[in-house]
């Protein structure tokens, strides 16, 4: 399943992060990891100090992969409008939903201060970029002045995630591109 140069370690967290975006937190067995990562028994705990502390790791990296890419988008070319166009509209597994939100319904996840931590600030970090950039929509007259640019954030991250729950509870894309749909209508720049 891995390259033949990815390291234990490397492996063991890849695998981590593909089964608790599968299967959760509570779902993810030391032996379902250590399968996945085609990896001897004894190499979980040689690396790590037990499964919080991989799927510690785990969960930091899928944070920073999703910063990453929504950090391509958000700061590509175009208006603050297209920008927030192409974060809504990017390419995703709709279905899968997302890895990082998905966390946020895993009670374990949840009750763990440092296994939250990253989950939190990721969405913490991505609403405060996307209010810095309803921010610039503001200023250039792009977006109504009055809007206070959190609330904006807040109800385009609420948009992604909640439609990848309605997606995924209908078994169709439809809810979520039509949420997407509708923010982008209350979005759109107003002409004189």
């Amino acid at each position: 399943m891995y390259s033949d140069g990815m390291s234990t370690p490397e492996r063991l967290i890849e695998s981590t992060r593909e089964l608790l975006w599968e299967r959760g937190y509570v779902g993810t067995s030391p032996k379902a990891i250590l399968e996945r990562a085609d990896a001897g028994q004894g190499s979980m705990y040689h690396h790590f100090k037990g499964k919080p502390d991989l799927a510690l790791a785990a969960i930091r990296r899928t944070a920073e992969e999703m910063r990453a890419i929504a950090a391509a988008v958000l700061d590509g070319p175009g208006t603050p409008y297209e920008r927030i166009e192409a974060y809504l509209r990017r390419e995703r597994d709709v279905l899968r939903g997302c890895p990082v939100g998905r966390l946020t319904m895993d009670p374990d996840v949840i009750a763990s201060a440092e296994l939250r931590a990253p989950v939190d600030e990721t969405l913490d970090w991505l609403r405060g970029r996307i209010a810095g950039i309803v921010e610039e929509g503001m200023a250039q007259g792009q977006f109504a002045a009055g809007l206070d640019a959190g609330e904006i954030a807040a109800a385009v991250v609420a948009t992604v995630q909640g439609g990848y729950v309605l997606a995924r509870a209908s078994g169709s894309p439809t809810a979520f591109d039509a949420g997407v749909r509708g923010l982008l209508s209350l979005l759109a720049p107003r002409t004189p």
